[in-house]
């Protein structure tokens, strides 16, 4: 019999007698001594399974007390994002249920520690894909959040899907497109924020197919690519996001000559729907402009504070960041930018 199987022995008939605390004291106790031996591995498998009949049993807060300990287990394991370790935290928070804050704090503790050892500064894109879908039954809104730290192709198209769902009937279309497309190009994501502002101008044209102005896309390049496709709409902040999104890959083009001119179109862009949209008149829209000039087109500007965060907050009103460290935001995370789009002259 393993020591994993011994210390269980001890610990699930408790639960099962309906003696919660006393199992939970049992489990930190093993779970302790294992540490001490470097014994990572039984740690966790002795806390995951003691954690996972608490929670079931309706023991919320002994259970996710559990989760968090194995969570200070892979910290000292050192214990990278795989998984095997992403399964036992995304099975615990599953079980905490949506009552209480018991599930919010096993998921900021599994978001931060999947920062520090996984591909992302934001968190694992998968992690965070997996609780954007168990904050949707709930429509709670800080589910925008994880969807934007994921950020890759699927998290983007059902970010989406939520922004349509969650506008009113008479919403400002335009607002809920700029809560998506901004985060996406100020953390240098440039696929996300296409496949996002594609997928959400689609289902809505199917809704309201009275907003597009032109029955058919224009391409902007001259090989006709499906990538560098945009529906004129009546409303003039979608079509400046579509442009802007363009604009700024262009910014991240190898040659010099592009980079320039992206730069010239960029800057007669803001200026041109400025006078056409309010939203890009806002002055939460010009800190979001400067920023954007100075990651895509090098246009120097003094820095202060988080502009994101102040830009979201002033143009959208406060909403819930992923993890717990102010230095690791859910839009501080590496970017996935693609790679420069061809030159075109009808952008400006």
């Amino acid at each position: 019999m393993s020591s994993s199987d011994k210390a269980l022995n001890a610990i699930l008939p408790l639960i099962a007698a309906g003696q919660a605390y006393e199992a939970h004291q049992k489990a930190r106790t093993f779970a302790s001594r294992y540490m001490k031996t470097n014994a990572y591995d039984t740690a966790i498998q002795v806390l995951f399974q003691s954690a996972r009949e608490l929670l079931k049993n309706g023991h919320a807060g002994s259970g996710t007390d559990l989760g968090v300990f194995v969570i200070e287990v892979y910290y000292a394991k050192e214990q990278e994002v795989n998984n095997t370790s992403r399964g036992i935290l995304t099975q615990l928070i599953a079980l905490t249920g949506s009552q209480g804050a018991w599930r919010k704090t096993l998921i900021d503790k599994a978001v931060t520690w999947s920062a520090d050892f996984g591909t992302s500064q934001s968190g694992d894109p998968e992690l965070q894909h997996y609780i954007s879908g168990l904050l949707y039954k709930g429509f709670v809104r800080s589910r925008r959040a994880h969807l934007l730290a994921a950020g890759d192709r699927d998290s983007a198209r059902l970010l989406a899907t939520t922004m349509i769902k969650w506008m009113p009937p008479n919403g400002s279309a335009a607002m809920f497109a700029t809560r998506g497309v901004l985060p996406f190009l100020l953390c240098r994501n440039i696929l996300a924020a296409r496949v996002f502002l594609s997928d959400f101008i689609a289902q809505l044209i199917r809704q309201q197919p009275s907003i597009l102005s032109l029955s058919s896309p224009i391409t902007l390049s001259s090989d006709n690519s499906a990538d560098d496709e945009i529906y004129i709409t009546t409303d003039p902040t979608l079509n400046f996001l579509q442009l802007a999104i363009r604009t700024c890959q262009r910014g991240n083009g190898l040659s010099a000559d592009i980079q320039r001119q992206a730069k010239a179109a960029f800057i007669d862009l803001f200026r041109r729907y400025k006078t056409k949209s309010e939203i890009v008149a806002s002055p939460a829209m010009n800190k979001a402009a400067a920023q954007l000039g100075d990651i895509y087109f090098g246009i120097p500007l003094p820095r202060q504070g988080n502009p994101l965060h102040d830009m979201m907050t002033s143009l959208f009103g406060k909403e819930p960041t992923v993890g717990s460290s102010a230095s690791r935001g859910p839009f501080r995370g590496r970017g996935r930018g693609v790679g420069p789009g061809p030159s075109s002259g009808g952008l400006d």
